[in-house]
C-alpha cells in the first residue's frame, strides 16, 4: 500500500461536478511518515450536501488503497481559493491530482518550483567541497541534483520540485544555515 495516490493509475468512480482530485499536505513529501492523507476534492459549482455525498463515496473507494487515515476536504473554486483556507498554499503548490499523476496547479498552466539560494562564502573550503558533492555527487554516487532532477539555473540558486523541499534543506542546512527559499510558479506552455 502507498501513500502516494498521485502515481497510481486509479480507477475511480465519480460524477462530472468532480473538477480534480488532489492529494496534498505531509503525505506529498519525498521523506514523510504521514499519519494520514489529506486529498482536495475540487468541484464544479453544486450545493453542498452533494459535495458532501460525493466525498464520502470517494473517501471511501480511496480507503482500500491505503492503510492510512483519509482526510477529505471539498471545495469549489471559490472556497479553494479564498483567503480563509489554510489549505490553500498545500492545494495549489504542492497539490497532486489523483486523477492525472501531475501537479494540479498544471491546470492553469503552472509549474510549481522551489527555488534554494545559498551563500557559501563564509563556509572553509572543505565544507564548500562538501556542499558540492551533496549537490554534484562523488565519484560514483549520485549528488542530490541528479537524484531528485533538480537543477542549477545559476550560480548560486539550485531548482527543485516542491516533494524534495524537505530532502534538499535537511541536507544543505547540515553545511550551512545562508539558504533563501522562494517558492515561484513556470508558465507552461
Amino acid at each position: 500500500m502507498t501513500q502516494k495516490l498521485w502515481l497510481k493509475k486509479l480507477k475511480l468512480d465519480y460524477n462530472s461536478d468532480v473538477r480534480d482530485i488532489v492529494q496534498f499536505g505531509s503525505s506529498i513529501f519525498e521523506d514523510s511518515d504521514p499519519t494520514d492523507l489529506d486529498v482536495g476534492i475540487i468541484f464544479n459549482k453544486i450545493p453542498i450536501k452533494n459535495q458532501l455525498e460525493e466525498s464520502q463515496k470517494i473517501k471511501n473507494q480511496l480507503q482500500k488503497q491505503t492503510k492510512l487515515k483519509i482526510d477529505i476536504k471539498s471545495y469549489d473554486f471559490y472556497s479553494l481559493l479564498h483567503k480563509s483556507n489554510f489549505a490553500r498554499e498545500g492545494i495549489l503548490f504542492y497539490g497532486k491530482s489523483i486523477i492525472s499523476g501531475k501537479e494540479f496547479a498544471r491546470q492553469f498552466g503552472l509549474m510549481p518550483k522551489i527555488r534554494i539560494k545559498y551563500d557559501l562564502s563564509d563556509l572553509k573550503k572543505k565544507d564548500k567541497v562538501r556542499f558540492n558533492y551533496a549537490l554534484s555527487g562523488k565519484q560514483k554516487n549520485y549528488g542530490l541534483l541528479r537524484k531528485y532532477k533538480g537543477r542549477l539555473i545559476s550560480p548560486k540558486i539550485i531548482e527543485i520540485n516542491p516533494e524534495h523541499e524537505r530532502i534538499f534543506l535537511k541536507k544543505l542546512r547540515s553545511i550551512t544555515e545562508k539558504l533563501e527559499v522562494e517558492k515561484i510558479f513556470i508558465q507552461q506552455d
